[in-house]
């Protein structure tokens, strides 16, 4: 199978999917979880042939941490992944049976450890059964020795309550939050018992819905607009990486001049503190959708702010703004 540019989308069609999991070394892992108020029928499962589970509250969530979700760290997600029969080299497909909800979190969970190849399907289960292609309800059992997957940690990927309190107020990063404007702005209760209200200082808000049209993310042409102004220069690709609308290279000039980014935002050096566009959420989950987005159009200076609200809102020693 022809490698892909490190520059394209990881997301995929249902097309793109079906042409890549015949090949042995791809691994479909179906990455669900519930939403905070809406759960998942577990009564009537329906999966892509050949799944596995990706058990992103379970074995995939450090249960010692008081904050949800919060990211394992590199042996044990190693030791899981081998559990799943992931060896070095697979390519990895993630989607959900939401459509687009906690499988950007599984990409992301990926890219933390090293994984180069990692894909989404766009529009999840529901694209697939929309095309009429085949479900089953059950999931593939692991055939045969623990895979010999190494997660190698790329920390660029995810960011720290301290890291990210010498951040604030520096030239060149972007904080955006992926919470409703009720709770950024303090004016909605949290769902969570015992959280301050607000946001970070300086942080920038788009609900993460507003990304997405019903299954699947909106067309590359929205999402420019809805980024407008939120996102800063990439130090690390530069924005020779940028996709245009219609998935071909774009200049800086242009962009700057469609103020896809911040007019502020200049590349210093190779990713220099600052220079960096970091999602946040509740907890970690709906930030990785807005990721995607951001890695999908282009940017590759992303990162993650895995305790989000739940850790930044409980914590005595972080500002808030409303």
């Amino acid at each position: 199978m022809e490698k892909m540019d490190r520059r394209e989308s990881p997301l995929i069609s249902t097309d793109v999917a079906l042409q890549m999991i015949n090949d042995d070394q791809v691994v479909l892992l179906d990455a669900t979880i519930d939403k905070v108020n809406e759960k998942m029928d577990r009564d009537r499962l329906e999966l892509i042939p050949g799944s596995l589970f990706f058990d992103i509250e379970g074995s995939f969530s450090d249960h010692g941490s008081v904050y949800p979700h919060t990211m394992v760290d590199a042996a044990i997600f190693e030791r899981e992944a081998r559990k799943l029969g992931i060896n070095q080299g697979d390519k990895v497909i993630v989607y959900d049976r939401w459509g687009i909800y906690s499988s950007p979190r599984a990409w992301w969970m990926f890219k933390l450890m090293g994984v180069e190849e990692v894909y989404v399907l766009r529009g999840g289960l529901p694209a697939w059964k929309a095309a009429g292609l085949p479900i089953v309800d059950a999931y593939r059992e692991v055939a045969g020795l623990e895979g010999d997957f190494v997660a190698r940690e790329d920390k660029d990927w995810m960011i720290g309550t301290e890291d990210l309190m010498e951040r604030l107020g520096k030239d060149g990063q972007m904080i955006v939050d992926a919470r409703s404007e009720g709770r950024f702005h303090g004016t909605s209760p949290e769902p969570r018992a015992g959280l301050k209200s607000g946001h970070i200082p300086g942080s920038k808000n788009i609900p993460f819905d507003r990304v997405l049209d019903g299954i699947d993310y909106k067309v590359d042409e929205e999402l420019s607009r809805i980024f407008e102004g939120k996102l800063v220069s990439d130090g690390n690709l530069g924005l020779e990486g940028k996709l245009g609308l219609e998935g071909t290279m774009v200049s800086e000039e242009k962009l700057m001049s469609e103020n896809v980014l911040d007019d502020d935002s200049k590349p210093i050096g190779n990713k220099p503190i600052g220079n960096r566009n970091i999602f946040t959420c509740g907890s970690g989950v709906s930030a990785a959708i807005l990721a995607l987005a951001a890695y999908h159009l282009g940017s590759r200076n992303v990162a993650v702010y895995d305790g989000s609200w739940s850790e930044w809102g409980a914590r005595e020693d972080t500002q808030i703004e409303r």
